[in-house]
């Protein structure tokens, strides 16, 4: 590099030279004017001898003035070529590129310099301290490159509200999870792991919701554990991909049994790794199109186009580079409940030649099945509801292998042949302190409390807003295996506290509400399905309130007979999605060709129960919202003590229904239509409102008490009721005012809260880009 001393004395040096050249060129300019003289006075001795005139030298010049314009730019011309060659060749040589760039740069204070990689954030999940000491391993090489890092643990940082500001952060997130027992995170990472998972398979977040977020993963197993070996990088790898973050590299595996590691040992693997990912890492921080690390040492990169541009958009668009072949036919789908309908095993083609093979193992499983008598199998007639025994062909399971893959991915804990529970949404924000669900705001359940259940996944419509996008089983009538009540609520709650027990320690949770959340007291039977159709309905319902858990029941107005059998319940819902036959047929799609009697039905039977009962609309934009006075007839009909309106929520694409984000009303045309359907009946008023969830709540004026309204409900009470009723063999009942407590102000219609609890803080998601209200 020059100096810039060095620099001035060789410009100096080329402008002499250019000034020497400059003044020979001005000597020979009088040599071209006495030569335009001499042939000026040529001329004018011609002109003497013929005109006898004499002109003067000035003259002379004037009339060859044209010699001399071109003399003039011959002149300049060849200096200016002089100048620029001289000028151009002593820059290239003797003064160094860069020094030149530099030079320019300096002159431009106003530029600032593009920063490609701000920094490296290393996320560790360890349970014995490797994984710990290799991210402070990673970290200080990192520090010596002049990137910033921070190094994280995985329990410490909440990945619902601060992982998509990594996407914009120009950071890199690296992570190095290990493998514990039977294929499951450690603890400090399961709550991050579990987050990832549900994020990845649910629509509410999008399959975009990390996009811009660059990373590495490198696990910490054990490959003597077949089926587990580095399971959790895998899964951690394949969900970052699938919500659109960007691989920086390969993931790598270390392997702790020395005898199958690539390198002898897990220290020896991830050295190997860290080196490439370091040189990965300084090509990010240049902007450099560099390898990622596939390369096998002294080979030719394989990962570049013929403009030498590595294809990075390659590796993210194949992931087989880094998740295996069956791993990623599940990745494909960013939503929890889409699609699932549509998938095939491969197994599922079986050849000529293995059929009768085939035909004896058939044999020997239906003579085992016909061997167990533990297993009741029972039928419902259609407009009876008489239980009879069905014939030994129609012994099946409700849950088919493939339906108990496709409920598992959503989320669903199976339970027995027929039942699943899940966790609601809204418990895991009021256990974080964030707001309970609507029935928080009408009623007062505690929504940390509340187990969401179903003992029947089978259902008699197919409802074009289903949650489940219809993975679930349909039908008319019972005609599978029956699992006992007993066993369906024991193995429900225990699976429920399990899932409750993961959020110990999670930042945000409130601990008294943890312990709290252990112990249910209330149960909402509207998971998925139609849990009415379950034989044995009354008894789980006797069991609930025998555990002191309240019973929400919801059904889909199928089944009339079955709802005037009902033992009492602490809120009854019929679900009324269209008010006219027309508009029903084509929202809910039901099974049953007399549906529209049965719904009507349904409601009378619904207007003779005497415990609380509610009508539950749901709004579907151009479908339903217009008819205003066919939903007051239906009302009449049932009368029931509350109708719940609630605008559709947008569950994601699905090839079984057409509805898109168009069909979401919007809350303040909810309310403007609860407003409306209000005005049109004498004995309603609007009571409650729960904003977030875009519902209201309109009430019975019984519920108004000296003009205050008393829609929550007496929990207790009703339990000591519901006893009585047991003892009494049903001889003394009760009515919904016998349970009844006051409205909060917070909760009631027109209050500035709009339903949310003061007690909690409200959060709104991030880059939120869909409607993710609902429950």
């Amino acid at each position: 590099m020059l100096s810039s001393q060095q620099y001035g004395s060789t410009h100096n040096r080329v402008l002499t030279t250019v000034h020497t050249v400059f003044a020979a060129m001005l000597n020979f300019f009088p040599v071209v004017l006495l030569f335009i003289g001499h042939v000026s006075t040529s001329d004018n001795k011609v002109s003497q001898n013929e005109h006898g005139t004499s002109e003067s030298w000035f003259m002379s010049v004037w009339h060859n003035r044209l010699y001399l314009y071109s003399a003039v730019a011959l002149v300049f011309g060849v200096w200016f070529s002089l100048n620029m060659a001289l000028k151009k060749k002593s820059i290239s040589k003797d003064i160094n590129p860069w020094v030149y760039k530099a030079v320019k740069i300096q002159n431009c204070p106003d530029r600032a310099a593009v920063v490609h990689v701000s920094g490296v954030k290393i996320f560790y999940g360890s349970q014995t301290g490797t994984a710990k000491g290799f991210a402070k391993e990673l970290s200080e090489e990192v520090t010596n490159l002049g990137i910033p890092s921070e190094v994280i643990d995985m329990k410490d940082y909440d990945p619902d509200d601060q992982l998509p500001d990594e996407c914009t952060s120009k950071s890199v997130c690296v992570f190095l999870v290990a493998t514990y027992t039977d294929g499951q995170p450690t603890e400090n990472a399961e709550w991050f792991y579990r987050w990832l998972e549900e994020a990845s398979t649910d629509f509410r977040y999008g399959k975009t919701y990390l996009k811009g977020l660059r990373y590495a993963v490198f696990g910490l197993g054990n490959s003597v554990y077949v089926g587990h070996y580095n399971t959790v990088c895998k899964n951690v790898d394949k969900w970052l991909w699938m919500l659109s973050g960007m691989r920086v590299m390969t993931r790598g595996e270390g392997d702790c049994n020395v005898v199958k590691s690539h390198n002898g040992s897990i220290q020896a693997d991830f050295q190997a790794w860290k080196v490439k990912f370091l040189n990965r890492l300084q090509a990010l921080a240049k902007n450099e199109k560099s390898c990622s690390g596939n390369c096998k040492t002294g080979s030719s990169c394989k990962n570049k186009r013929n403009d030498g541009q590595l294809e990075v958009e390659k590796e993210n668009a194949s992931p087989q580079n880094a998740v295996a072949e069956d791993d990623l036919i599940e990745s494909t789908s960013d939503e929890d409940e889409s699609g699932l309908q549509d998938e095939k095993k491969s197994g599922a083609v079986v050849d000529m030649e293995d059929l009768g093979s085939m035909m004896n193992i058939a044999r020997k499983a239906k003579s085992n099945e016909e061997g167990r008598g533990d297993v009741h199998t029972v039928k419902l007639s259609k407009f009876t509801a008489v239980k009879k025994l069905a014939d030994e062909e129609e012994r099946r399971e409700m849950i088919t292998p493939a339906l108990k893959e496709a409920l598992t991915k959503q989320g669903y804990k199976l339970i027995g042949s027929h039942s699943g529970v899940k966790l609601c949404r809204w418990t895991k924000s009021m256990l974080r302190g964030r707001g309970g669900c609507y029935k928080h705001t009408f009623y007062g359940i505690e929504s940390h409390r509340c187990m969401e259940t179903t003992p029947s996944l089978a259902c008699a419509n197919k409802c074009v807003f289903c949650w489940r996008h219809h993975t679930n089983p349909v039908g008319t009538e019972w005609h599978w295996k029956m699992d006992p009540a007993e066993k369906i609520l024991q193995d429900s709650l225990e699976k429920h506290q399990n899932m409750i027990r993961q959020f110990r320690g999670v930042p945000g949770v409130r601990p008294e509400r943890y312990e709290e959340g252990l112990a249910v007291k209330h149960c909402a039977l509207s998971l998925v399905g139609e849990p009415i159709m379950y034989p044995e309905i009354n008894t789980f319902i006797r069991l609930l309130h025998s555990h002191q858990i309240s019973s929400f029941l919801v059904t889909n107005a199928q089944f009339p007979q079955e709802i005037r059998n009902l033992v009492p319940v602490t809120q009854l819902y019929v679900s009324v999605d269209a008010s006219t036959k027309d508009s029903l047929k084509k929202i809910d799609r039901p099974l049953f060709k007399d549906f529209w009697p049965r719904f009507l039905d349904s409601l009378k039977a619904l207007g003779e129960k005497r415990q609380r009962t509610v009508y539950r609309l749901t709004l579907v934009k151009a479908w339903n919202v217009e008819e205003m006075q066919a939903y007051s007839e239906l009302i009449a009909m049932g009368q029931p003590d509350f109708i719940e309106v609630k605008g559709v929520t947008y569950c994601g694409e699905s090839s079984a229904s057409n509805l898109t984000m168009a069909n979401v009303p919007w809350h303040q045309e909810v309310v403007a239509f609860v407003q409306q359907l209000a005005g049109m009946l004498p004995q309603y008023e609007i009571a409650c409102e729960h904003e977030h969830s875009n519902c209201l709540l309109i009430a019975h004026t019984k519920f108004k008490v000296d003009g205050e309204w008393w829609t929550w409900i007496d929990y207790q009470r009703f339990q000591e009721l519901a006893h009585v009723h047991e003892e009494s063999g049903g001889l003394q009942s009760f009515s919904a005012l016998d349970y009844i407590a006051k409205t909060p102000s917070w909760a009631l219609f027109g209050a500035s809260e709009q339903g949310f609890d003061p007690a909690d803080t409200r959060f709104q998601r991030r880059n939120k880009t869909k409607d993710i209200s609902g429950c």
